[in-house]
């Protein structure tokens, strides 16, 4: 039996991949979080070899738990189950130390497999995702300039690229909008841009909304 853990602060997605695992007879989702706090609690008492994390997480970002985790429960397998672009994101996650990327609108029966895969201590990786990593492997590009920023600069930019306000965006992040009015100048600086206008821009040119 698998024993998994679900993190991710919409509890109405992670109903959805509590129903989908639990239909399997070899996956047993043993504890669920919001947040990284909920998850350290969790993670004290549930058994855990696959861990389900979500990279947009409140107070703190799914990459930076997941350097957390490498450190604290170098045992657990982490496979992040997010909403992001795979081109973007999964081999940032890859480096980082996850065991594979699956992105929300997959298969369910894709997402079984998946926990399967990395539980087994193997790599799980989409077409797509082995096709990048080839391709980085084989002839590295120069890095694109948004490579260069942090996991919350990153988050920033995208959702100030959707149309959201700083106080929204520091609402959903659990920080403060200062924190956050940081984030974006450090942003700009790093893209050589100027406003909000020139970032979405940016972002929809490089695919990340």
């Amino acid at each position: 039996m698998i024993h998994v853990v679900l993190c991710d602060d919409h509890a109405v997605l992670r109903r959805g991949i509590r129903d989908t695992l639990s239909e399997e007879p070899d996956i047993c989702v043993t504890g669920e979080a919001g947040s990284y706090g909920e998850l350290r609690e969790t993670l004290r008492s549930a058994s855990c070899e696959v861990l389900l994390l979500d990279l947009n997480l409140p107070g703190r970002s799914g990459l930076e738990v997941l350097a957390s985790l490498r450190e604290t429960h170098p045992a657990i397998k982490v496979l992040v189950v997010s909403m992001y672009p795979e081109d973007q994101y999964a081999l940032r996650c890859l480096r980082a130390g996850a065991q594979g990327y699956v992105n929300k609108a997959s298969d369910p029966a894709a997402l079984a497999q998946a926990v399967r895969t990395v539980a087994q201590g193997r790599k799980h990786l989409t077409p797509e995702v082995a096709q990048l990593l080839a391709d980085s492997l084989a002839q590295p590009s120069p890095e694109l300039p948004h490579a260069a920023l942090s996991e919350r600069e990153l988050q920033t930019l995208v959702k100030i690229a959707s149309g959201r306000k700083l106080s929204d965006i520091a609402e959903e992040l659990m920080l403060s909008p200062k924190t956050v009015s940081v984030y974006r100048a450090r942003v700009l600086e790093k893209l050589k841009l100027s406003n909000n206008a020139e970032l979405t821009v940016y972002a929809i040119r490089n695919n990340l909304v």
